[in-house]
């Protein structure tokens, strides 16, 4: 077997290079991917090469976000595996320490995570993955759709640390993958009404063909949310979002972008607003492949652009390219 990856090396370099085939250690399966989606963090790694202290200093496989077949296992796990189709969860963490007892392992300090330096990611033809965290896809999704369980999964943590639930009214600011998929996880929880907001109308025409109400970013609220998911990393976003929310209101910040941002301590005070920020998650991957499964997340919807993997540098920039572009996925050999 070949292994073909995509490497990054530095800053808008990336080449594709045939690397060793990984062979699986007791508890880990060896999985041929088939589709892996592009996030904005393996386009903030090409284009910068770091994403805080987290700096590409030799060089690394990219991509997080991918599905495969199981193809050979370890010692310990269950021949049976092979031939399934499953959703790799990027982040294995280490099940020891004080946050990963406590049920929050995705704050565990020591988490091996695809594609953060110095850990290889899965744009390559064969990774290799702890058995736990491959979790096998309902019958009848796609690799692409089984694929997509990463960033769905950021949308059902957030529901989760927002408490959303039936009857609740719902503001999403930001339209893009993370945003149009936390909407419809918000909807998924039995929210009564769920708004839209951003500034392309693209990505709001696409937003009302999921269902959706939408306003263009920044128009004064007609009326108060219980609960604000806050994606586009946009200061003014998260300003009017926090000023729009009704007495007891919940925010989550999902999306990255200012370090800093104002906050009307007044507002939050006077009605016992709640504002969370949320880091990856944990205990999702079933639950979001279940909203994909049964139709209440569509994922397919989203995904606007394919390439080989010989095209994986077209996939990280067509976005700056294209701005009708909303997720690209990257699709290894078979």
């Amino acid at each position: 077997m070949t292994n073909p990856s995509a490497v990054l090396y530095a800053p808008h370099d990336l080449r594709i290079e045939d690397r060793p085939v990984p062979v699986p250690a007791a508890h880990e399966v060896l999985v041929r991917v088939r589709a892996v989606g592009i996030c904005g963090s393996d386009v903030h790694y090409y284009e910068h090469g770091r994403i805080g202290r987290y700096v590409v200093e030799q060089p690394m496989v990219v991509g997080h976000e991918s599905a495969g077949t199981i193809v050979a296992v370890g010692s310990d796990v269950d021949p049976a595996r092979i031939g399934e189709l499953v959703a790799l969860e990027p982040g294995v963490p280490c099940r020891t320490c004080e946050q990963c007892l406590a049920g929050r392992y995705n704050l565990c300090p020591f988490v091996v995570f695809f594609a953060t330096p110095p850990v290889d990611g899965s744009i390559a033809s064969l990774v290799t993955i702890d058995a736990a965290f491959a979790h096998p896809a309902p019958a009848g999704l796609t690799f692409e759709q089984a694929a997509m369980a990463e960033p769905v999964s950021v949308g059902v943590w957030a529901a989760r640390k927002a408490s959303i639930t039936v009857g609740d009214r719902v503001l999403v600011t930001g339209a893009g993958p993370i945003g149009l998929y936390a909407a419809q996880v918000a909807r998924a929880f039995g929210a009564r009404l769920v708004t839209v907001t951003d500034v392309s109308e693209f990505r709001l025409g696409v937003a009302r063909e999921l269902g959706f109400d939408t306003r263009p970013a920044g128009e004064p609220s007609d009326g108060a949310y219980d609960v604000l998911l806050e994606c586009s990393g946009a200061a003014p976003a998260l300003a009017g979002g926090i000023a729009s929310l009704a007495p007891a209101g919940r925010a989550v910040l999902i999306g990255m972008g200012a370090d800093t941002v104002s906050i009307e301590v007044p507002v939050v005070q006077g009605r016992e607003l709640t504002i969370s920020g949320i880091f990856r998650y944990a205990n999702t991957y079933p639950t979001a492949l279940e909203l994909i499964a049964s139709g209440a997340v569509d994922a397919t919807a989203i995904i606007t652009h394919r390439f080989g993997i010989e095209h994986t540098e077209d996939a990280l920039t067509i976005a700056r390219r294209d701005p009708e572009s909303l997720k690209a996925v990257v699709l290894p050999p078979e």
